[in-house]
Parts: structure tokens; sequence; C-alpha cells
């Protein structure tokens, strides 16, 4: 669900694909899905909340992941993070201490809930922005990619100054869509235990992207939770 001030913001950029009948097809699977009895998460009154939590105006970061976690009570709208209360994944424990490396005093917090990271203008963004529970990928290639994409190309356009965090093979696919000219663009590999150890940990992209966005007059994020 989308509030309304996020309507006032994103509306001019959402609309372009609400109105594709690719969209209809989207929300018509997402129903069947509901009449299946096949739960989904996150929550259908979260599955927009990167967009509710960071307006238009105000992305300053782009942090792409690629599912919601398919577990109970993870999702909840925002790539990459968890509710309060729910074990931080591994992949987040990793982030983490890439940030510890970058910022020797900062303090690992005990939730893994990145709402104040999205209130600062860190777009969470999934590439799928529902799963089926306990079935990782069930979601992917229904319609969400290309809405994401389209997402990711009219802030590529329409912005200046932004930085894209691409971790991992599937978010450095992307880097086509984006204005490399208008646009700081950081690869590394994906924070998965099964990748972090070839360069996620020593990438610094959480200094690298407040140092860029002091030099172009913009408030740096304050990482720390």
């Amino acid at each position: 669900m989308i509030d309304a001030n996020t309507a006032v913001s994103w509306k001019p950029i959402l609309n372009e694909f609400f109105e594709q009948e690719r969209f209809n097809e989207l929300m018509a699977f997402l129903d069947q899905e509901n009449l299946a009895n096949r739960p989904f998460y996150p929550a259908q009154s979260e599955i927009y909340e990167a967009f509710n939590r960071t307006p238009f105006d105000r992305v300053k970061v782009i942090l792409l992941g690629q599912d919601p976690y398919h577990g109970i009570g993870q999702a909840h709208g925002l790539s990459f993070s968890v509710n309060d209360g729910i074990p931080i994944p591994p992949s987040l424990r990793n982030i983490f201490k890439g940030l510890k490396v970058d910022f020797p005093n900062y303090t690992a917090p005990l939730s893994g809930n990145l709402s104040k990271w999205a209130e600062q203008g860190v777009l969470l963004l999934n590439a799928t922005l529902t799963v089926r529970a306990g079935e990782a990928g069930s979601h992917q290639k229904k319609g969400w990619e290309e809405f994401t994409d389209s997402v990711i190309k009219q802030l590529s356009a329409k912005r200046e100054n932004l930085v894209f965090l691409l971790w991992g093979n599937f978010a450095q696919g992307k880097v086509s869509m984006i204005d490399q000219g208008k646009h700081l663009i950081l690869q590394a590999p994906h924070p998965s235990p099964l990748s972090a150890y070839k360069g996620f940990f020593n990438c610094r992209h959480f200094r690298k992207t407040n140092t860029y966005l002091v030099q172009h007059g913009i408030d740096p994020i304050d990482w720390q939770l």
C-alpha cells in the first residue's frame, strides 16, 4: 500500500508502470496466490515500504537487493532489512562487519531493522517486491523486475549525484541502466557468506558513499542504527 505522502513524490514515476497491462497481470498473480492460500511476504501493506520511507526527491543512495526474505516475520519491504525482534540474517551481519571496517567506532546493532537508513535517503529496493513463504525466487519474472527496472532508470534520468550500491552479480547486471556520468556506481561481491570473503568486507562502500555525498553538498548517511 502506498501512503498519501509517497503518492505525491513517486506518483509520476510509478504511474508509468501502474498504467501498463503488465502491472494488471502482476496484481492478478498476487490475487491468485491469495485465492490459493499461498502466503507471501512482506504483508501487502508493506510491499511498497521502500517508497513510503524514502520519497523520490530525497533519495541519495540506492541499495539494490534481489528478493525479500522468505521466512516468517522477516521481510517488511526494505532490502536486506528485517523486522525488530527477528534474528539478523548472515548477509546483514556481514554488512555490519563491513561498516566496522569503514568506521572502527561503529557498533553493530541488536536489530536488523534498517528503517533509519531509509528515512535518511537510502532506497532499500528489492528487484522483486514479493516472495512466496519458504520459496526463494518464487515471485521472480512475474512483472516486478520490469517495475523496479523502471524505477532505476527514472532515478538515473531525473536525479543527479546518486550513489548506486551494486553488490553481487545480479545487482551488477543493472549497471547499464544507470548514467555513469551523473552518478556514482559502487560494485562489490555480495555480502552473503558464500561470497563476502571475495572482497566485500574491504570494499569501503559506506565511507566512499559519504565522501561522494559531501563532495556534492549532500548530507552524508549516519550508518549507525
